[in-house]
């Protein structure tokens, strides 16, 4: 039998994605990867994977799935939502933030994402499938990688890489929460100077709201506009991950990881590197503000940022174990309140 999850309903935009493909933007494909890469390493460490396993990036609405193996291990990690499984007519909640084991005609329903935008669902062992330029990343516009360089459709039959999984204690993480994004840390554009100082002080001393294009590309965001002293159009330059552009409207566009090679509209500011998992997370709607810091402060920013990564497996606990005393009270012959003498609760 062929090891896989038959997917019954893909969700509104269902990928897998890894950790990117870096030193391919020179040819006009961009690193992509995971929107929150700090949420991808949590739920592969959840499962036992390699940081860089790839897993399930699910906006909006998750997908539903049939277990075609005879065990799978599941984890999420990112955004809440309500996670059902449908086991021989039962039904019950799965929790984000901690592994399941799954069984042979298991069905999984992911349904709304609430809050951040994006929630990964990785698989102990990942997907057995070919990497395209060193990854496993999903790029739909080059339809390039992932499961035949799109999102998921009904029908679709994800080959896993295990065909079952050990049996062991299931694993939560500990004290960590994402908190929403509401600020953005970043540092002075390659054309910063083309802004005049009120404009700057208006961009810092606003609120923005995300419009309803953001995508893997970028997000358009709207709210008081900001002019160039020099105009919006400059000489196309390279783009960053976090690049903010000012175009002609003056509404900011910040640039994601499936960000264009070049770009001509002067870019006031740059997201830092730390705060990029948070900017993967802003969804359609979400209001955001800019904070202006330091390269030094940058620089300790990502150092915390690294630290937090490596305390993943540190935070990784087993989860108790309960026990369904009803079920264990029953099996001991319980009968008109009295419990078989061999009964052991402890």
């Amino acid at each position: 039998m062929t090891a896989s999850l038959d997917i019954l309903s893909p969700g509104l935009a269902t990928t897998v994605q890894d950790l990117g493909r870096p030193g391919y933007l020179h040819l006009g494909i961009p690193a992509g990867g995971a929107l929150d890469a700090f949420s991808l390493r949590a739920a592969n460490a959840l499962v036992g994977n390699a940081p860089d396993v790839g897993a399930l990036e699910i906006a909006y609405r998750g997908p539903r799935f049939r277990v075609a193996v005879r065990s799978a291990r599941i984890a999420c990690f990112g955004a809440s939502a309500s996670i059902v499984l449908r086991r021989e007519g039962v039904r019950r909640k799965l929790d984000v933030g901690r592994s399941h084991c799954l069984l042979l005609g298991d069905e999984v329903d992911i349904g709304a994402v609430a809050g951040a935008a994006i929630l990964y669902a990785a698989f102990e062992g990942g997907f057995d499938i070919a990497p395209a330029l060193g990854a496993v990343s999903t790029y739909v516009r080059g339809g390039l990688g992932g499961w035949h360089g799109r999102a998921l459709k009904a029908g679709d039959r994800l080959p896993l890489a295990r065909h079952r999984v050990e049996d062991r204690a299931e694993a939560m993480l500990e004290g960590l929460e994402l908190p929403p994004t509401r600020c953005l840390r970043v540092v002075d554009g390659p054309q910063t100077d083309h802004f005049a100082d009120d404009q700057i002080a208006a961009f810092y001393n606003s609120e923005y709201g995300v419009g309803s294009g953001a995508d893997r590309m970028g997000a358009r965001l709207f709210g008081p506009p900001v002019s160039p002293a020099r105009g919006h159009d400059i000489v196309s330059d390279a783009i960053s991950l976090g690049s903010i552009q000012i175009p002609g409207d003056g509404q900011p566009i910040v640039l994601r990881c499936e960000h264009q090679t070049t770009g001509g509209y002067p870019k006031i500011a740059t997201v830092i590197s730390a705060d990029w998992p948070a900017l993967g997370r802003l969804a359609i709607g979400d209001k955001v503000r800019f904070q202006r810091v330091t390269m030094d402060e940058a620089d300790a920013a990502r150092r915390a940022y690294a630290a937090s990564v490596e305390s993943l497996p540190a935070r990784i606990k087993p989860v108790p174990v309960e026990v369904d005393l009803a079920s264990r009270l029953w099996a001991a012959n319980l009968i008109s309140g009295v419990c078989d003498a061999r009964l052991n609760l402890d």
